[in-house]
C-alpha cells in the first residue's frame, strides 16, 4: 500500500509513476479525501480542547455557586462532545475510503524497469544453456509415451474438473524428487531457512500480500471466511506481520514447498492441454525479509537462486526483466525466468522473483528497529524457487528421446535411488 504523506509531497511523481503502468493520474483524488479526512481529526481535536477547557470552567462555576454559568458550560461541554464525535466518525469514515483507495493501487516501478505496454515489451537480460537438438520431432509432455502413462487427466477431472491431474508411477516420484531438490538446495548450499505453513490462512493474511481486496475472484475462499493460499508467499510474508524486528536479524530468508491454489480467473481458453496451468499445483516459493537498502541485491540473489536450480537440472533458460505493463500488483521490479519447452518450441515462466520494497510491508504493518532508531517498515521479495509442476514439464520435454522413453537430469539420481531413465513403458529405471 502507498503512503499517503509520500503522495501529498510528491503528486507529481506520484502521477508519472503511474502512468508508466498505464494508469490515469490519481493523486488529485486522494488528497482531496485525505484532506478532509485531516480537516475532520483536526476539528475533533479541536473540539476535545474546548471540552476541556469548559470543563474546567463549569468546575469553577459550581465550586462558586453560579448555577447558571456552570449549566451554560454543561451544556456547551455536552453540544461539542456530540461535534466531536460527528467528527470522529467522519475521519474514521474518510480513512476507510483513502485505504481502500490505496489499497487498490499498484505499486510504482523502480526507474530501471523499462516501460511498455504488456509482454512485448519485456528486457531479456541473459540465457543460459543451448537448447537440444533433436532429430525427430519433439512432443508435448502429456504426449511423451513414457510420461503419458503417469499423467492422469481423466481421473482428475472425474474428481474435480478441469485444470486438475492425477500423477501415477514414475512422474509422480520425479515430481516429489523436483520438489526435495530445490529444498535442499535453498537450504544446504543459499541459506535460506525451511518452513513449513498452513495452506489456509485468514482473510487479513491476503490482504498484506496484496491479494486482497483486489484480486479476490483469483482466489478460492471456503465457507468459514479461510483462504486457500495461492503461494506460500502469503505466509511466508504475512509470518512477520505486526512485528518490529531488530535490525540485527535481517534479513530474513525463507523458503517453503507447500501446495497452491488459483482459480485461474481470467485464464479461460489458454494452456488448456496439459499441466502448465492448474488450479492446484506445487511451488517451492523463496521470500526474503530485508532492509529497504538492500532489497535490490536481495533481488538479484534472489534470481540467482531460482536461476541455480534450472542450472543444477540442465534446463536451459532465458531470464528477462518485466515490463511496466506486465509486472505484477505488488511489485516495484520483477526477474521472470523462463525454461526452454522443446514441444512448444518456445521459453515459458517458471519462476518469478520480485521486490516489493515496503508497499507489503505497509499494508501488514512490518517494521524493524534500526540501531538508535525509530521502527521503519521492512522491504519484502518473493520469487518461485520452483514451480515444482512446471519444472516436470521442463524435465520430461528436454530428456524426451526418439524411442519414447525419458532421460532425467543426473541431479535426481540421489532422490530416485540411483534411476536415471523413464522407459517407454512409464517404469523407472
Amino acid at each position: 500500500m502507498h503512503d499517503i504523506r509520500f503522495i501529498r509531497e510528491n503528486p507529481a511523481a506520484f502521477d508519472a509513476a503511474l502512468s508508466r503502468r498505464g494508469l490515469e493520474p490519481m493523486s488529485a483524488s486522494l488528497l482531496v479525501v485525505d484532506e478532509e479526512r485531516r480537516a475532520n481529526i483536526k476539528l475533533a481535536e479541536d473540539s476535545k480542547a474546548v471540552i476541556n477547557t469548559a470543563s474546567k470552567a463549569a468546575g469553577n462555576a459550581k465550586a462558586q455557586g453560579n448555577q447558571s454559568e456552570f449549566e451554560q458550560l454543561q451544556e456547551k461541554v455536552a453540544f461539542t462532545k456530540q461535534f466531536m464525535a460527528a467528527n470522529v466518525e467522519l475521519a474514521e469514515k474518510k480513512d476507510r475510503e483513502l485505504r481502500d483507495a490505496l489499497s487498490r493501487i499498484p505499486n510504482l516501478p523502480l526507474d530501471q524497469v523499462p516501460d511498455g505496454p504488456d509482454e512485448s515489451g519485456n528486457v531479456e537480460i541473459r540465457r543460459w544453456g543451448t537448447p537440444r537438438v533433436m532429430d525427430f520431432k519433439p512432443l508435448e509432455h502429456f504426449d511423451i509415451p513414457g510420461a503419458k502413462g503417469g499423467l492422469d487427466f481423466q481421473t482428475a477431472a472425474k474428481l474435480s474438473g478441469s485444470r486438475f491431474v492425477v500423477l501415477r508411477g514414475a512422474v509422480a516420484r520425479v515430481h516429489r524428487a523436483l520438489a526435495q531438490l530445490m529444498l535442499d538446495l535453498h537450504t544446504n548450499e543459499h541459506d535460506l531457512a525451511e518452513t513449513w505453513t498452513p495452506v489456509l490462512v485468514k482473510e487479513e493474511a491476503m490482504y498484506g500480500t496484496n491479494q486482497l481486496p483486489k484480486f479476490a475472484e483469483d482466489s478460492y475462499q471456503t465457507t468459514n471466511g479461510w483462504w486457500l493460499i495461492p503461494t506460500s508467499e502469503v505466509t511466508l510474508t504475512n509470518s512477520v506481520a505486526g512485528d518490529i524486528l531488530d535490525e540485527a536479524t535481517l534479513p530474513l530468508r525463507l523458503t517453503a514447498h507447500t501446495h497452491c491454489f488459483r482459480s485461474e480467473a481470467g485464464s479461460a481458453g489458454k494452456d488448456t492441454t496439459g499441466m502448465l496451468r492448474q488450479h492446484q499445483f506445487e511451488k517451492v516459493e523463496m521470500v526474503t525479509i530485508c532492509t529497504p537498502e538492500t532489497a535490490l541485491a536481495e533481488h538479484d540473489r534472489m534470481t540467482k537462486c531460482a536461476e541455480a536450480v534450472l542450472e543444477r537440472l540442465g534446463l536451459p533458460y532465458r531470464t528477462i526483466v518485466l515490463c511496466t505493463g506486465d509486472m505484477g500488483f505488488g511489485s516495484q521490479k520483477t526477474h521472470d525466468l523462463e525454461v526452454w519447452l522443446p514441444g512448444q518450441n518456445t521459453y515459458r515462466e517458471i519462476s518469478s522473483c520480485s521486490t516489493c520494497g515496503q508497499f507489503q510491508a505497509r499494508r501488514m504493518n512490518a517494521r524493524y528497529r534500526p540501531a538508535g532508531g525509530k521502527p521503519e517498515f521492512v522491504a519484502t521479495l518473493n520469487g518461485s524457487g520452483l514451480a515444482v509442476g512446471r519444472c516436470l514439464i521442463a524435465v520430461l520435454e528436454n530428456g524426451q528421446e526418439n524411442d519414447g522413453s525419458v532421460t532425467l537430469p543426473a541431479a535426481l539420481a540421489p532422490y530416485l535411488g540411483g534411476k536415471t531413465r523413464i522407459t517407454a513403458e512409464g517404469a523407472l529405471v
